[in-house]
């Protein structure tokens, strides 16, 4: 295994952040300055297009520096720093902070000074091989590989996909007391098939996940015969009647619901702005007594896509625990949503880059397994649907509405799968009502960061999310 190593460009410059923040802490009784290297990349081969570039979203060099007047806090962001232009930023950053006073700008809360504890540290995560060291042309070469397979496993199949995209970032976070590195990889991956039978068209793929290098290409293919089976199979997929119904769900299904019915619903900047129900019901029963749910970057959680050692306010990552034998034990939060809810902050600022600002945002969220087999909880239904592929979803968190989708559904009759298969399938209802029903859990939990989460003016960053094979009652139409 290797480290992934700090970014050169910070290093020749954190001699000039430290300038800066010295400087702008002769003003300021406290200041902080987040710097951000990151560098990503996207791969993809179909049958048609070959393509591979930067991901602009994620690759980029900036730094943000924040400041605190003894009243509200003022940040700044910019992408170039030299001696001489450190007067010109501390200037830009004395007019933010100065715009709570401007006319027409409501008032505001006044804020605390935030927690600076001492914490020096320098941190990299684990990979086993770099892009680099593959290099283009041989992770091109290897997802053509994959692509060929793809279009190889049925004669129904019209075309077959393989793509692979990484980022590799640093971060440092220098205040008074904090000086921390960060260095952290991960990958990411899909492979999938399109069908086609008479006029009916249907596709499937999966999607790959890890915190570590482009060694993800080397376990893709094992998935290869399900995403075909899955496609081929919805060629005969009926549609939903609508109802609710006993269902068994996979782990990515799990994980989607673990994200959109209660992740969203305790990100605590929407207690600050009373836009989640959750904000009242801290202590009661919200789910069944044998869920445990979590969300956590901390290394100590869940390794995956969105871990990390420090967010992007200088907090150190966590393992919250946000339901707790099914009461809700407490939200996730940002800094300053901790300070105005008189809570501690767990670790999960984050933004989208260093030009936008931190928002209260998931990182691995994830559901506790229990002891079932999933053989029987199957064997447990009289008739119902095992729910897998789990394409999209949205939430409600001021009413705890939830809609998302599955692609499919396959049958369950007399405690067997039937063979019949039903898509695309919307799962809705009352996020308490489907966590309550939850009655089985099986014994192992998987999670997967193939995805991303918009939030905001929809800023991105990376999540994952799972957990165990579940058993609960769900609408489905």
């Amino acid at each position: 295994m290797q480290k992934v190593k700090s970014s050169s460009y910070l290093q020749s410059v954190k001699p000039l952040l430290k300038t800066l923040l010295a400087r702008a802490l002769e003003t300021y009784p406290y200041a902080s300055i987040l710097a951000v290297d990151s560098e990503a990349n996207m791969y993809s081969v179909s049958s048609n297009v070959t393509s591979m570039g930067e991901n602009g979203r994620l690759a980029g060099r900036g730094f943000v520096i924040k400041a605190y007047d003894g009243q509200a806090y003022g940040e700044y962001s910019f992408n170039e720093i030299s001696e001489d232009k450190i007067d010109d930023i501390l200037e830009h950053v004395k007019e933010v902070v100065a715009l709570k006073d401007c006319e027409g700008v409501e008032s505001l809360s006044q804020y605390q000074i935030l927690a600076d504890e001492p914490c020096e540290f320098c941190e990299s995560t684990e990979y086993e091989v770099g892009p680099e060291e593959l290099g283009d042309e041989e992770i091109l070469r290897r997802l053509t590989a994959l692509r060929d397979r793809c279009v190889a496993y049925d004669e129904s199949v019209i075309d077959g996909s393989a793509s692979v995209n990484y980022q590799k970032f640093s971060k440092l976070f220098l205040s008074p007391n904090r000086d921390m590195e960060q260095n952290v990889m991960w990958t990411n991956g899909n492979i999938r098939i399109v069908v086609k039978k008479d006029r009916r068209v249907k596709n499937s793929g999966q999607g790959f996940s890890k915190l570590g290098g482009i060694e993800l290409l080397d376990t893709m293919g094992e998935a290869i015969e399900k995403v075909g089976k899955d496609a081929v199979d919805l060629l005969d997929s009926e549609p939903m009647v609508p109802g609710e119904y006993d269902c068994v769900c996979t782990p990515p299904v799990t994980g989607m619901i673990a994200h959109e019915a209660f992740g969203h619903g305790v990100e605590m900047d929407m207690f600050v702005k009373d836009r989640a129900l959750a904000k009242y019901c801290v202590g009661q029963y919200v789910a069944s007594p044998m869920l445990t749910m979590h969300d956590g970057a901390s290394m100590q959680a869940k390794l995956e896509t969105a871990t990390y050692f420090f967010d992007d306010e200088g907090t150190l990552s966590t393992d919250t625990v946000i339901i707790k034998d099914g009461v809700l034990q407490t939200g996730i939060s940002d800094a300053q949503s901790a300070m105005s809810l008189g809570t501690v902050p767990t670790g999960n600022g984050r933004r989208e880059s260093y030009k936008r600002k931190a928002y209260t945002r998931m990182t691995n969220t994830w559901f506790e397994p229990g002891h079932d087999k999933v053989e029987d909880m199957i064997a447990s239904i009289d008739y119902g649907f095992l729910l897998d592929n789990a394409s999209s979803g949205m939430e409600d968190p001021k009413n705890w509405g939830i809609q998302m989708m599955v692609n499919i559904a396959r049958e369950i009759r007399d405690g067997k799968l039937t063979g019949r298969i039903f898509s695309p399938i919307v799962l809705t209802g009352y996020v308490p009502d489907l966590l309550k029903s939850i009655t089985m859990m099986s014994g192992t939990a998987e999670l997967c960061g193939s995805g991303m989460c918009g939030k905001g003016y929809k800023e991105w960053v990376k999540v994952s999310d799972g957990g165990p094979y579940i058993k609960a009652k769900i609408r489905l139409g």
